[in-house]
């Protein structure tokens, strides 16, 4: 399994923060029937009960928010991933149809209002660090172009940054040619629901991505 640690730095600012680490071989199909039934089954379930107050108001989103201010950026401007996706359900536009794991990790994201983190393994070189962005660090974000991750939240390799749980990046995306897929759900809450969060994952991984080799952890 991929090592991973959070920095110092990080971790003085906010304690509580911990990382649900799922890594495993999967299957990644463009198309994936099942998985879209359960996933619209889900968004017809909670859509008419979610409003942006409430989306702010839950715990886990809630607790990233305020991490995030803590750190040093702005959550409204630099949204966590998990509200922008639940903001997305609530407006009635429904999830993105990316590919199989991309999609599951994100009805994970909305059941739980964690971000999530969903990398290929395979293009991350070394240790994997979590600490925090800085000035001018260059970083490519999935459909935003250079984004400003200067006090987000950031995933660094041997490379440099490849994750936020506002944006991941292209050079670590899942696409059709992932068999290794890491995923990480950032929790600002402590433990609170992470374990339920990640036998979530898990279970969907299995069902709809054919995961084998799968390894978790809590750090």
């Amino acid at each position: 399994m991929i090592n991973i640690r959070i920095e110092e730095e990080l971790k003085s600012i906010w304690p509580d923060l911990k990382l649900g680490v799922i890594q495993c071989d999967v299957e990644t199909l463009e198309n994936c029937p099942e998985l879209w039934k359960e996933i619209n089954e889900f968004i017809e379930r909670k859509e008419k009960e979610l409003d942006p107050e409430k989306i702010r108001q839950l715990p886990s989103v809630k607790s990233t928010k305020l991490g995030y201010r803590k750190i040093g950026k702005d959550p409204s401007r630099y949204r966590p991933s998990a509200e922008s996706l639940l903001r997305r359900v609530a407006s009635g536009k429904g999830l993105y149809k990316i590919n199989n794991v991309v999609d599951l990790l994100n009805l994970v994201s909305i059941s739980s209002g964690f971000s999530i983190g969903g990398y290929n393994a395979e293009k991350i070189n070394g240790e994997v660090q979590l600490g925090i962005g800085k000035k001018n660090e260059p970083y490519e974000g999935i459909g935003r172009g250079e984004l400003n991750i200067e006090f987000l939240p950031i995933f660094r390799d041997e490379l440099g940054a490849f994750g936020s749980p506002t944006s991941d990046s292209n050079r670590t995306a899942i696409t059709k040619n992932c068999t290794q897929f890491l995923m990480i759900i950032l929790s600002f809450q402590g433990d609170i629901d992470l374990q339920k969060a990640m036998n979530f994952a898990v279970s969907l991984l299995q069902k709809h991505a054919k995961a084998n080799n799968i390894e978790t952890q809590i750090i």
